[in-house]
């Protein structure tokens, strides 16, 4: 069973939620939600993908900060969905930002139907018609 939730954008998690972010492979977390991320969940500089402390990177970027193509990202969403169903975190709640829409240039429509099947997440507000209508692909 898969529960969604919804934030507004730009907010951050206050309930002991793991902070999803987009973020570059270099791991430099100079702006935006990487920023908050390295500021106020842990995210460490020279990890760009993946679970450290209460922050999980989603790289949207490669190593030169160049924005990567779709198929790539979608692997990294696709890891990322699988460990939200995992058993090992079947108690954990995650914080998703809009992933791939601010510095990486996608659409909200491009990115967020690739969430579809993440568990226990919260999402923000502008990613609902897109996760919640089956109409969308």
């Amino acid at each position: 069973m898969t529960t969604r939730r919804y934030h507004p954008d730009g907010t951050i998690p206050e309930n002991g939620e793991i902070f999803v972010f987009g973020s570059n492979l270099a791991g430099i977390h100079g702006a935006g939600a990487a920023l908050a991320a390295k500021e106020k969940f842990g995210a460490k500089l020279g990890v760009g993908t993946g679970l450290v402390r209460e922050s999980y990177a989603i790289p949207t970027k490669d190593s030169f900060i160049d924005t990567m193509i779709l198929d790539i990202i979608k692997s990294y969403i696709y890891e990322f969905v699988y460990l939200t169903q995992s058993e090992e975190h079947a108690d954990t709640r995650w914080f998703v930002t809009r992933i791939g829409c601010g510095l990486a240039g996608y659409r909200d429509e491009q990115i967020a139907p690739l969430f579809k099947d993440a568990a226990n997440c919260s999402f923000a507000e502008q990613w609902r018609p897109y996760l919640e209508d089956s109409t969308h692909h």
